[in-house]
């Protein structure tokens, strides 16, 4: 791809100005040429009576200019002080000025009938008066101010609008589209090979890229191509880098801008942006239209225009909708957009005929994670035994930029470290800084405050290691990260449904830092926030969504919508039962972690005390203190019996294989076979 040209600073503006400069010079250049000022009368009348003055000429009865005549430059060469003097400077370096003769200006002759009499009295009356009139002066006297005004006006709409743009800038151009095109051999350089996993939207979206570069193949069977596709997904699952390897692999006119582009303080820019948008689209057909973040003028349009609602996006949206698929709608222009807010996008913009597909962009699995790791770890200097799957396996619940975060951070220590590769050790201290925080050794920390934050998240440790479905731990330490003083590292299940017994095991381990305190000092601290916040919410979700209390019902009130965030779909009672429930929920397994300590108290207590001494622990220090866990038994011999009937099965396919019969062989042929 050609490198794009950068914009040349050279405005036309420049020779404005220069033209502006030069004519204020000039104008100044040719009032004071050949001009000396003097700034006392008596001088001026001092020459007058003496006979050294010629050519006085009084001008619009204001000021005075008069000429020497030779004995007045001789009397002006004798002086040695007073403002003569100074007229001896300035006719020595003023009076060969082209050759011509000298000429000194009285700047202010005040009451110009005294002035008059005054000279006719010292013997001089041959004066001139007249009347003079600058043109350029007053010309430049009345436009001046309005220039002024106009260029600050225009400097302050180009501010508002977003500055930048040359030919007359934006305030000339506010109701044009801001996208941006790629065409004519203008790409992103991205294509769908540098988009790893999301096998399923890909499948979607390199099938509309396909039906641009052949729509024969579809057209024939008379499909035809949707008109758009919505990316929806949590943020940094790579919905804009789909966009950009479409832009990348399309040969029409791509043209990529944000929802916030239509926005603007001006009535009616919104709106005149998406016309203009779909108008230069639509002249570039086939193409395709790419708007980031569609929420920002796709929001639900409200029922009262007086209360929470927005008329200028409402017109936009009203506009997008218009264009996407109204009355003189036209082919050849397909949208793709994307969101975090789906639930949050007005009905009449998701409707088929618009958005034809919904795509979600999840997170990516454990395969995915393991494509994500091998694009990002490309440019990245690795020692030979960097583990790829162990990576994958370390970081469930990461998205790709928080992958491709990892990477960075991991290069990052190693060069802080002034090592040569980057080592696996590096990529798990990426890991505890992305998820714990920055450590902080120097934090200053009293014994007391150390042990209890040590028995803290040994119940933690302690109690995920003892119940069945708890999340596995991999680490645990007392060394203050970010905002947390403590912290313990576990290996979540990827899970596609959660039953209630996880839920209350993951409950219970989250109370088992309060309840090993309450267990061991007698006495509880605000260092269980978190976990009260995290159980708090894991109660009411089971109570109030889930439909998994037996009291409340098989009764959700989660609103997937929105919508209601002022009332209550429920009444006074059923909210005194909710909080009772969720009551005695939270506090039935703070009773159960408690129960689980008391029995193992022994063991917490060599748990803390090597917590204290070392500061990290890891899954083979709780092995050697509690012993392997019996699920984690049962389950790897679950998984060898999966694989062993994988492979049973193979062998069967290919033993079939094997001993399949071919109908053109003769009988005895097929019967070697057999035997073989």
């Amino acid at each position: 791809m050609s490198e794009e040209k950068k914009k040349s600073p050279f405005s036309i503006y420049w020779i404005y100005a220069a033209l502006g400069v030069a004519l204020i010079a000039f104008q100044i250049y040719m009032n004071t040429e050949g001009h000396s000022t003097i700034k006392y009368k008596e001088t001026f009348f001092e020459l007058v009576e003496q006979k050294g003055v010629k050519k006085v000429r009084i001008i619009n009865q204001s000021q005075a200019d008069f000429k020497l005549n030779a004995k007045g430059i001789s009397i002006v060469k004798k002086a040695k002080d007073g403002e003569l003097a100074e007229m001896k400077k300035m006719l020595a370096k003023n009076s060969s000025v082209k050759g011509k003769e000298i000429t000194f200006e009285l700047e202010n002759i005040g009451d110009h009938a005294n002035f008059e009499k005054k000279l006719e009295a010292k013997g001089y009356s041959n004066y001139e008066d007249v009347n003079e009139v600058n043109y350029l002066a007053t010309i430049l006297g009345y436009l001046l101010p309005f220039a002024i005004i106009i260029l600050i006006w225009i400097f302050v709409m180009r501010r508002m609008s977003g500055g930048g743009g040359g030919g007359g800038g934006q305030i000339f151009n506010i109701g044009k589209s801001r996208a941006q095109v790629y065409e004519k051999g203008k790409t992103t350089n991205i294509t769908f090979k540098d988009v790893a996993g999301l096998q399923g939207a890909k499948e979607e979206i390199v099938e509309i890229v396909e039906f641009l570069k052949n729509p024969k193949k579809y057209t024939e069977l008379g499909a035809k191509i949707p008109k758009g596709a919505l990316l929806v997904g949590p943020p940094g699952t790579g919905k804009t880098l789909l966009a950009k390897a479409v832009a990348g692999e399309a040969k029409v006119p791509f043209f990529s801008l944000s929802g916030s582009d239509f926005v603007e303080m001006f009535v009616g820019v919104g709106a005149s942006r998406v016309r203009d948008l779909f108008r230069q689209a639509k002249e570039k057909s086939p193409s395709i239209i790419f708007i980031d973040e569609i929420d920002a003028i796709g929001r639900a349009r409200g029922k009262n225009n007086g209360f929470n609602s927005n008329d200028e996006r409402e017109n936009t949206l009203n506009q997008l909708l218009t264009e996407m698929d109204g009355f003189g709608t036209n082919s050849g222009v397909i949208i793709i957009a994307a969101t975090n807010r789906a639930d949050v996008l007005d009905s009449a913009l998701m409707r088929a005929g618009r958005f034809d597909r919904q795509i979600y962009v999840d997170m990516p699995d454990l395969n995915e994670r393991k494509e994500i790791f091998q694009v990002h770890i490309k440019p990245i200097k690795l020692e030979n035994n960097i583990d790829i799957d162990f990576l994958s396996k370390q970081t469930p619940g990461f998205s790709g930029a928080d992958i491709a975060n990892l990477c960075n951070e991991a290069a990052l220590i190693a060069a802080r470290k002034d090592k040569k590769q980057v080592e696996k050790q590096d990529f798990l201290d990426a890991v505890d800084r992305i998820i714990g925080g920055l450590e902080k050794k120097n934090k200053i920390i009293t014994v007391e405050e150390k042990k209890a934050i040590a028995y803290h998240e040994a119940g933690h440790a302690t109690i995920s290691w003892l119940l069945q479905y708890a999340h596995p731990l991999v680490k645990v330490t007392i060394v203050p990260r970010g905002q947390s003083l403590g912290a313990a590292w576990y290996l979540p299940e990827e899970r596609s449904i959660t039953t209630t017994e996880q839920i209350l095991d993951d409950i219970c381990s989250a109370l088992g830092g309060r309840a090993a305190e309450q267990l061991t000092f007698g006495k509880i601290s605000t260092g269980a926030l978190s976990d009260l916040e995290k159980v708090t919410k894991q109660a009411y979700a089971m109570v109030s969504i889930y439909g998994l209390n037996d009291r409340v019902g098989n009764i959700s009130f989660y609103d997937s919508q929105g919508r209601d965030s002022f009332t209550k779909p429920y009444s006074d009672d059923t909210a005194k039962i909710i909080d009772e429930e969720v009551s005695k929920l939270i506090e039935g397994q703070y009773q159960r972690a408690l129960k689980v300590l008391t029995e193992n108290k022994d063991k917490l207590q060599l748990l803390a005390e090597k917590l204290l001494t070392s500061e990290v622990i890891f899954k083979e220090d709780l092995e050697t203190i509690f012993g392997r866990r019996e699920w984690d038994k049962e389950r790897e011999e679950e998984i060898a019996n999966i694989e062993d009937n994988v492979l049973l099965d193979d062998a069967e396919v290919i033993a079939a294989e094997n001993n399949s019969t071919d109908p053109s062989k003769s009988d005895e042929e097929n019967s070697n076979s057999d035997t073989h």
